[in-house]
């Protein structure tokens, strides 16, 4: 497994979307690709692919955000529709960036975010990659041991370094000896800003509409979706399902599946050689 990796410097810029803050980190030259991150507690876009960005650097301008709610971004998004909500901010992050198209790599809520922006506007997604991606099969079955400890982190008695910590070991990975206490403790830290703990950007949907609405496999759109896709899923994902890879294989026109095995929820950080080889691979048309 690859160690922690040295990132390169970055370029960083706080941007203003529609009123509200984006922060974005980038490094490299050639076709963009932005790299959305997970939505657990304490993420954030640098964190979460420290192990992939110096590598795509060497063939692509990477641009790494925080999504809407997390890191140094606004907090608050639109509870009614979390991924449109989601797919608005980095679309117009994109247009702030002068980007008319770009590949999305997304883990988690970040591929739930890609998935949706492609969806409503394909002509701006080149290529794309998901990562066990949320709002897959979400209304096909009861959310899982993962998943509910992720919506629950900030209910009941509220956040814990405990809580967080049995989240990552025993739900996000597969081994739990690899992730070291410094990642746990740093996100515990962001995962307190008292803007994150008023305003949670992950929640329980609020009604049976935003739950429906939540689910791709209910989106007609999803069978013509023409934007080359691949998605990894890790075999012993805990967190989302690895049927919903199965979903949207089905239901996609241009979608290749990679299961990964002895992989949790974090396939670009539990297995980074192979994310990053097939990433570069796949934006790049090489398979």
């Amino acid at each position: 497994m690859t160690t922690q990796t040295n990132l390169p410097e970055m370029r960083e810029n706080t941007h203003d979307i529609g009123g509200k803050k984006i922060f974005v980190a980038e490094t490299g030259d050639g076709p963009p690709v932005l790299l959305l991150h997970g939505g657990g507690p304490g993420a954030s876009g640098v964190s979460n692919y420290s192990r992939n960005i110096a590598e795509l650097a060497k063939e692509y301008r990477v641009i790494v955000p925080d999504l809407p709610g997390y890191g140094r971004s606004s907090k608050g998004i639109d509870r009614t529709d979390p991924f449109g909500s989601l797919a608005t901010g980095i679309r117009g992050l994109m247009d702030r960036l002068g980007l008319d198209k770009a590949h999305m790599v997304g883990n988690s809520y970040g591929g739930a975010c890609a998935l949706r922006l492609a969806l409503d506007t394909p002509d701006r997604v080149d290529r794309m990659v998901l990562m066990g991606p949320g709002g897959v099969g979400t209304t096909r079955a009861l959310p899982t041991p993962g998943l509910n400890s992720l919506l629950n982190y900030y209910t009941g008695d509220g956040p814990s370094r405990l809580k967080l910590e049995k989240f990552i070991r025993d739900y996000l990975v597969f081994n739990a000896a690899q992730v070291p206490d410094s990642v746990i403790d740093a996100r515990y830290e962001a995962s307190i800003d008292p803007e994150v703990i008023a305003n949670p950007p992950l929640q329980r949907p609020r009604d049976l509409r935003t739950v429906w609405k939540m689910d791709f496999t209910r989106d007609k759109r999803l069978n013509r979706l023409p934007v080359p896709t691949l998605v990894l899923w890790g075999a012993a994902d805990k967190v989302n399902r690895p049927s919903g890879g199965r979903m949207l294989a089905e239901r996609m026109p241009n979608c290749d599946l990679y299961e990964v095995a002895n992989t949790g929820h974090w396939v670009q950080w539990e297995r980074a050689d192979l994310f990053n080889s097939l990433c570069a691979d796949f934006l790049a048309g090489r398979r």
